[in-house]
């Protein structure tokens, strides 16, 4: 999916909610426990129920690898599930790969060859060799880990050099020189609030995949001030206060609820920008 699809679609939708499918199986309803899969289960009934309120959706791997080959399988039916049944869907693979150049590669082929996903996060500490070969995709994304939502976060992502740049601005500067807002985009943390000002200095094109809302606490209306460009520019991404709505068999019409009541707030954000 390039990225005037990806425009499309979040006009279209009148939304650019990212729904992250961070399925803990101690967490999913009991019912669900008796299913042949349950994990996939949970994630069929959430992506059926808030499928026209999203246009993406973003595993987070370590939930899935935490089961081991069982974890694995749910999250390929996932994958294929979403493609077959919603392919305006944009799937973001959340790994935070990252290594030297040939295990980069292998990295890169799990996700862009055998699985054919559209995106995957990177983290971009180990240098250009190690983010490239993400890059050699046509119509692929790579994601670059940029300023996280997390607290410790600060303990290097905010620390300055001699000049007084600091590390983040350096990520996306740098960075630049690999790629382009057609197959690059960051990771900011809804956390950063008024942050989103200095990183639109640096790339003023780029989507920025932006988790951190719902449970995290981050605030949807100061990512839209100060982070939303003329093409929106933000996947943002909720996981918890969605999926996790309701614990009960009505699980699913509950994240429903949680994804449309999202998607009229950001349908709000995207007239007032005069977007759609």
């Amino acid at each position: 999916m390039n990225k005037q699809q990806l425009f499309e679609n979040i006009k279209r939708k009148q939304s650019f909610l990212c729904v992250g499918l961070d399925t803990d199986i101690k967490k999913i309803p009991e019912h669900l426990l008796k299913e042949e899969d349950p994990v996939f289960a949970f994630n069929k009934a959430i992506i059926d129920a808030t499928a026209p309120y999203c246009i993406a959706y973003k595993p987070n791997l370590a939930f899935y690898e935490s089961m081991g080959v069982k974890g694995w399988i749910a999250f390929e039916k996932t994958v294929e599930y979403i493609k077959k049944n919603y392919p305006d869907q944009f799937i973001i693979a959340d790994a935070k790969r990252g290594d030297i150049g040939n295990t980069s590669a292998m990295y890169a082929r799990s996700f862009f060859e055998e699985l054919d996903i559209d995106a995957v996060t990177v983290a971009p500490y180990m240098g250009e060799d190690s983010v490239t070969p993400f890059l050699t995709y046509e119509g692929k994304w790579v994601i670059l880990l940029a300023l996280n939502s997390n607290k410790g976060s600060h303990d290097f992502q905010l620390t300055e050099d001699k000049a007084g740049e600091r590390l983040f601005e350096k990520v996306l500067r740098k960075s630049q020189e690999w790629a382009n807002d057609q197959n690059m985009m960051y990771v900011v943390g809804a956390t950063q609030g008024k942050m989103f000002e200095d990183i639109r200095k640096i790339v003023p094109e780029h989507f920025l995949l932006v988790p951190g809302i719902g449970a995290q606490g981050g605030s949807l209306e100061e990512a839209c001030k100060y982070g939303m460009n003329s093409k929106c520019g933000l996947i943002v991404n909720s996981s918890r206060a969605i999926i996790y709505a309701d614990k009960s068999e009505a699980f699913a019409q509950a994240a429903k609820n949680e994804a449309e009541k999202v998607q009229k707030q950001m349908a709000e954000q995207l007239k007032a920008a005069h977007i759609i």
